[in-house]
């Protein structure tokens, strides 16, 4: 059985039912209370330019509109949900966002990327973590990096793997099945999962501890500044939880 690819992962958000959820989220839920806090925090200057890497169908991405900001570029490597997201500005009259399709492992090649620089990135919903394989999700904190000015903050989250007792309980069982090499073939590293959620969709995701980032933010010339569980930022809808599981929120900023 081969192992998962970007190009997997690339074909899962191209996938009709991956699609249509996201874009349900864009037109429905918008920003979360926690995201909203942190942006308004760390993002002060309304009219900065601002990179958001994985923007889906668009949800943050309009959001951050809504919230006054006026510089945005977003891209994705999902085709499908860059038109969403386009079809989305367009339905509310929004002509202001820059969207692209581009990889944040290989920003280069986008030409519009290539010697633009911002003063802020963004990688919400875990987009980070959907990226298999620790080099590659470095490369693209590289690549963000890059394209940043020094002191730039980047926004992102992860899922933590030892957050509760029965998610440590869980992963040592895992780690029994990576010992025994029982674990799903398909996996690349320890961390890693790969499940279908209730509508058929296939979803590639990187369960990372808190050390992990930790190491990779230093590896890759970001100096984290803040760290916090969501529950602990806002009082989320129920709408939020379903959408998303229990995260944590990490800012950093570009070293000099």
């Amino acid at each position: 059985m081969k192992k998962i690819t970007p190009e997997t992962v690339r074909a899962d958000f191209n996938d009709p039912v991956t699609v249509v959820a996201y874009a349900r989220a864009a037109h429905f839920l918008g920003l979360w209370k926690s995201e909203t806090a942190l942006i308004e925090r760390f993002f002060p200057e309304k009219s900065a330019p601002l990179l958001e890497a994985g923007c889906g169908a668009g949800r943050a991405t309009l959001g951050l509109w809504d919230l006054g900001y006026r510089n945005l570029t977003a891209f994705d490597f999902a085709e499908e949900l860059v038109d969403q997201a386009l079809h989305l500005a367009a339905e509310r009259g929004v002509d202001g966002i820059r969207f692209l399709h581009a990889d944040a492992t290989a920003l280069g090649k986008c030409h519009v990327l290539r010697d633009t620089r911002f003063e802020g990135a963004l990688f919400l919903f875990n987009g980070l973590m959907q990226i298999p394989g620790r080099e590659h999700r470095r490369r693209a904190l590289r690549e963000i990096g890059s394209r940043c000015v020094p002191g730039a903050p980047l926004l992102i989250t992860t899922h933590d793997r030892d957050d509760s007792r029965a998610e440590r309980a869980l992963w040592r069982l895992e780690a029994g099945r990576w010992e025994r090499g029982e674990q799903d073939p398909r996996l690349v590293e320890f961390g890693d999962r790969y499940f279908s959620d209730d509508n058929g969709g296939r979803t590639f995701m990187h369960l990372p501890t808190r050390v992990e980032i930790l190491e990779d933010l230093a590896a890759t010339g970001w100096s984290p500044v803040f760290d916090s569980m969501r529950r602990d930022l806002a009082r989320e809808s129920k709408a939020v939880k379903d959408f998303s599981d229990e995260c944590r929120f990490w800012v950093a900023v570009r070293s000099e």
